[in-house]
């Protein structure tokens, strides 16, 4: 090789490696926190700083995502890829937040139809409605550990408690709340016959009656309302509200009693989804539908306290996700049918602004990396 093109040669290397390093200079680094939002139309990620309200990266979300959660260090997403009801989708999606890049996407086998995520112990919690079940995945071993069934039609969305104890989904087509507790009960295995003083045989019960309680799952079903999707578990953990969406109401569940304490009505139409503030004073709805006249919002705030509404908001279109970060001072809703995000103020409950972040917005999530 002459000593033309051997410079030639490093030139042209040189020349690569200066567009790589400018190339990488110019992608803004994921914020912490960072709001994410999936468009389902446009089948990606946004991911948003939240001081400037400016897109700094659109990441690839899979076929038809619709909810999206944060793992607990903020450094992934995950992205359920939906289909609707008996959908053959049976993936979540995975994007890695700090190289702003898709990751393989997790095949769940026979479980189709995910939806609700939620992240909690580590592991990824999601919903699988053509299964009427949900599931536990965990990213260490790369593999589902856990499976329940609900028997519910429709299970959608899905709240797990901190100390991994409780799980709660609300079941759309059969109109209920599943309440999902972790409980002891006595161990009832087999042991000796009576008038025996042998041991169990090898692998047919250990223990015995009497012997250390073993864990399991209880499951309550308790009706709501029709179309009953949007939930949430108040801070305290006492009360479970639940948006009807076919009803017009919101259903009041007593935790403790596992019972319905109250239904009460909400001015939304085709209501969508419900969150509390932080501190439990305040409950959001959105609803898809649009308000009944002009006059009407698409985003209801109830104070807890009372039930009563307190403020009606018209964002411009049907609205869907909420997301409240910790701090309590915003909230971010979806307002799938015009394409944007507003934020509103929750001392003032106003409107301040909107963020652009791609067609038919839905699933928001808040990502605080550790």
């Amino acid at each position: 090789m002459n000593s033309r093109r051997a410079f030639e040669m490093f030139f042209g290397a040189m020349a690569l490696l200066l567009v790589a390093a400018m190339s990488l200079a110019a992608q803004t680094p994921t914020p912490s926190p960072a709001l994410l939002i999936l468009a389902k139309s446009d089948n990606t990620l946004a991911i948003v700083d939240p001081t400037t309200l400016q897109v700094v990266a659109r990441v690839l979300a899979g076929q038809d995502p619709h909810e999206v959660i944060s793992s607990d260090d903020g450094r992934f997403a995950y992205i359920s890829n939906y289909g609707g009801e008996n959908s053959t989708l049976n993936t979540i999606s995975v994007v890695d937040l700090t190289a702003q890049k898709a990751l393989p996407a997790i095949d769940l086998g026979a479980l189709h139809s995910t939806h609700g995520l939620a992240f909690a112990g580590g592991k990824l919690y999601f919903t699988a409605e053509t299964n009427k079940a949900i599931g536990c995945y965990d990213p260490a071993t790369k593999r589902v550990d856990w499976i329940l069934g609900t028997g519910q039609d429709r299970t959608h969305m899905i709240v797990v408690s901190s100390n991994l104890n409780q799980i709660v989904t609300s079941n759309v087509s059969s109109g209920t709340i599943s309440i999902i507790e972790q409980v002891s009960q006595p161990n009832r295995g087999f042991g000796p016959p009576p008038g025996s003083s042998g041991a169990p045989p090898s692998g047919r019960g250990g223990s015995g009656p009497g012997g250390p309680a073993r864990k399991t799952w209880l499951v309550t079903n308790i009706p709501a309302g029709n179309g009953s999707e949007g939930f949430d578990v108040s801070p305290d953990g006492k009360e479970i509200w639940v948006a009807n969406a076919q009803d017009g109401t919101a259903t009041i569940i007593d935790v403790a009693g596992k019972k319905v304490g109250e239904t009460v009505p909400i001015s939304v139409k085709g209501a969508n989804r419900l969150k509390f503030t932080p501190d439990g004073k305040l409950v959001l709805i959105s609803g898809l539908g649009g308000g009944s006249s002009p006059a009407s919002g698409d985003l209801v705030v109830l104070d807890a306290a009372s039930r009563k509404e307190v403020k009606q908001l018209n964002l411009g279109g049907g609205s869907a996700g909420i997301l409240i970060p910790p701090d309590g001072r915003d909230a971010y809703v979806a307002v799938s049918a015009n394409d944007k995000v507003a934020v509103v103020n929750l001392k003032t409950l106003e409107v301040t602004s909107y963020i652009s972040a791609g067609k038919q917005p839905d699933g928001l999530a808040w990502a605080v990396r550790k």
